[in-house]
């Protein structure tokens, strides 16, 4: 595992069936990992990703799951397996650059400091946009979030897919939550637990990737109809799961159904079934309401960030 002043870190990777996106990019996290302890945590693929890497890389420890479950689990696999101070998180279609690592670590010196975020280089219609910074505030009951300029050093959250976390208040906060499997808000939602318990999330310019977004498996494995159905419950479970402002979530009730009438009349079915889901879901997230409460220090609305 690599120390990086006084700094022990890994890398976790999660895969799932993502054979030849390890082969294009995997050897370039090689290449600038630094000496990082590397870890692969494999959804239950039925490609040969695991045996490429065995081959190819056999200093990488992988951990195989018996069940494909989703991105959340498959990362909460690899922080326990990581045993260090720093985790960074990588999905299988980033490649970082030169240095990548050291930007992050200077920032963990502050002890509140939970998460750093990547420059992320993101590959898009042949272009390249710079991301990795996001904001998000509550407007009209309903939690905002988007692409932030990259000229600030805080963000509204971390990267999943490219970002450092401290690993102690990672499991503090009982790490990403599983109710947000397979994919989409449980970064969202980890980093507005750690900004709620007064934690800082942040955003390093200086540590670049590059993200083949279009690559990426979910897009391959999903219809568009079910990746916006997921997003939709997503959103609805982080909503009643963090906010606990009482003027936020009155206002959330009084435009729910308008939002719903608005979905109906324009067809946009998958808002509705996401709804009825996370409905469906709702003595979970009322479980998990009250697990969160001793870390609510700050409130909703404190935490609104719009540029």
């Amino acid at each position: 595992m690599a120390n990086t002043t006084s700094h022990s870190v890994s890398i976790i990777i999660p895969n799932w069936n993502g054979l030849e996106l390890l082969k294009k990019h995997l050897p370039s996290v090689m290449k600038h990992s630094d000496g990082a302890h590397i870890i692969i945590v494999d959804d239950h693929s039925t490609d040969e990703s695991v045996s490429y890497v065995q081959t190819k890389f056999p200093d990488i420890t992988i951990i195989r799951k018996n069940t494909h479950e989703g991105f959340t689990s498959t990362v909460n696999a690899g922080v326990k397996e990581a045993n260090t101070d720093i985790v960074v998180l990588l999905n299988t279609d980033i490649e970082p650059e030169k240095n990548f690592l050291k930007p992050l670590f200077s920032h963990f010196f502050d002890s509140g400091v939970f998460a750093v975020g990547c420059m992320d280089k993101s590959v898009e219609n042949g272009k390249k946009l710079l991301r990795g910074r996001g904001i998000g505030w509550w407007e009209k009951g309903f939690y905002i979030h988007k692409r932030g300029e990259v000229n600030e050093s805080v963000t509204a959250w971390v990267s999943g897919g490219s970002g450092a976390f401290r690993r102690s208040m990672w499991n503090e906060l009982g790490g990403m939550d599983t109710i947000f499997n397979p994919f989409y808000w449980e970064d969202i939602d980890l980093s507005y637990r750690a900004r709620k318990a007064g934690w800082k999330t942040l955003f390093e310019p200086k540590s670049l990737v590059v993200h083949f977004h279009e690559e990426g498996k979910i897009k391959k494995e999903y219809t568009e109809k079910e990746i916006k159905r997921i997003a939709y419950r997503n959103q609805f479970i982080f909503i009643w799961k963090n906010c606990t402002d009482w003027k936020i979530l009155l206002i959330h009730s009084i435009w729910l159904p308008i939002r719903l009438i608005q979905a109906f009349f324009r067809g946009d079915f998958s808002l509705i079934w996401g709804c009825i889901e996370a409905l469906w879901n709702l003595p979970k997230i009322i479980q998990r309401r009250c697990m969160q409460q001793r870390f609510s220090h700050l409130s909703d609305s404190d935490l609104n960030m719009s540029h």
